[in-house]
């Protein structure tokens, strides 16, 4: 058993983590792309004679509208993971995924049915939210409980990574049909193009799912019986509240990372310094890419380091690149490339936040105690994280530094509190493998 939990990757452990990693980044594209055309969706989905900024406003509401649905549709998905099985769950939330994207790439809009084309633009946008309520914990759940114990850092780094590539996907196909067509062809039919592209392609990742095996874990508890008695979430917040709290800590971590240097500081560099929208933009795919071997990275050495001194380095280092980056482009543009890039590896600690996540909670309750932590926390910190930030920046144009800076100190004490956590690496490793298989 420890022999086999300390093997190397095999050829279906890459499978699994390719086939994951592949659905991953399609499923964060199709939940992304639709910000990416919100301009031109608020001008077809509402009144002409609407004031711009409540078009505006309505649409950022219908595309908030997706993390709010989060939660409820991961706590529901991982309910029935813990239950009946990880595999379907997986395979259902990139269906949920798929159809809705396609749907909105079919939508009539205002000029055709009225008041129905935002209504119908809502419940696809709710739909999204849910299936990526579900897919993200599951994926972490599904590679995690495949690898060997000594590799799940780096499974989960990996598909992190994935989830990233979605990102910078939605990003490439915005800008080169924004570059290859004309605003008009854009509105008439060009916005449509994307949803058609992340649907089509969605199915096809599930198709490929079919592949993956049940994992081992699971398939050992429900032979031993050992699946959970009563409700999950009961279980989850009646016996595992420090654990939700510090996965919590985590997702703020995580969501900060993203949204500030990723989401938000393009606009950033255009409104307070003037940088060229295109200068921004490719300096973003640079730092995007950055985060993707950042999260790799991290995943690996939080194997050979364990989760207390990859956090303690890893939030410092974050911290110093991020204020770095934001203090030194102010001053000097020239830098803009090299430095978002720097900034972009430093967030990569948030591929070990999974880790963290994974190795928390047992076996019977593990799929739904990571939905609800970094569902409820993502719903909350992600959807209030660009309201603060832009009220913030109203005090200081380095609003985003700082508020990183606040974020790296809150993962540097999660790293010293995880250093000093009563479970020891052994009772972690035995939580971890409460129910699982001989042959992981």
């Amino acid at each position: 058993m420890q022999h086999a939990q300390s093997r190397r990757l095999n050829r279906q452990d890459f499978k699994t983590l390719s086939l994951a990693a592949l659905g991953g980044a399609l499923e964060f594209y199709d939940f992304i792309i639709f910000v990416f055309f919100a301009a031109v969706i608020g001008d077809l989905f509402f009144p002409a004679n609407m004031p711009d900024w409540l078009r505006q406003v309505q649409t950022f509401g219908i595309f908030a509208a997706g993390y709010l649905a989060r939660p409820l549709g991961g706590i529901i998905m991982a309910h029935f993971g813990d239950l009946v099985g990880r595999k379907r769950m997986f395979s259902l939330s990139i269906l949920l995924m798929a159809l809705p994207t396609l749907a909105m790439g079919m939508l009539p809009t205002y000029a055709s049915i009225g008041m129905a084309a935002p209504l119908l633009l809502l419940l696809m946008r709710l739909l999204q939210g849910a299936a990526i309520g579900g897919e993200v914990p599951g994926a972490w759940v599904f590679v995690a409980e495949h690898v060997p114990r000594n590799r799940i850092g780096f499974a989960c780094g990996t598909l992190t990574a994935g989830l990233t590539l979605g990102i910078l996907l939605g990003s490439l196909v915005a800008t080169l049909l924004n570059t290859s067509m004309t605003p008009a062809a854009i509105s008439q039919y060009g916005w449509r193009i994307p949803f058609f592209i992340g649907g089509i392609f969605g199915l096809i990742a599930m198709y490929l799912r079919r592949w993956l095996q049940e994992t081992p874990v699971f398939i050992e508890m429900k032979t031993r019986k050992a699946l959970a008695e009563e409700l999950p979430l009961k279980a989850v917040i009646a016996n595992h509240k420090k654990e939700v709290v510090v996965s919590m800590l985590m997702t703020w971590l995580l969501s900060a990372g993203i949204v500030v240097v990723i989401l938000m500081t393009p606009t950033w560099l255009q409104k307070q310094f003037g940088i060229p929208a295109a200068a921004a933009l490719q300096a973003n795919c640079l730092a995007t890419v950055a985060l993707m071997f950042g999260c790799i990275i991290s995943g690996s050495i939080v194997d050979r380091l364990g989760a207390s001194k990859t956090f303690i380095f890893g939030s410092l280092f974050l911290g110093i690149c991020s204020a770095a980056f934001y203090h030194m482009v102010a001053a000097d543009a020239s830098v803009l490339m090299g430095m978002y890039a720097l900034a972009g590896l430093s967030v990569g600690v948030v591929g070990a936040v999974p880790y963290v996540m994974v190795r928390a909670f047992p076996a019977e309750v593990r799929f739904t105690g990571i939905s609800f932590s970094y569902n409820v926390a993502y719903a909350i910190f992600g959807g209030l994280t660009p309201v603060f930030v832009t009220l913030f920046m109203r005090l200081t144009p380095m609003a985003p530094a700082w508020y990183v800076l606040a974020l790296s100190a809150i993962g540097l004490l999660t790293g010293l509190y995880l250093s000093r956590d009563l479970d020891s690496e052994t009772t972690r490793t035995a939580k971890f493998s409460e129910g699982a298989a001989s042959g992981q």
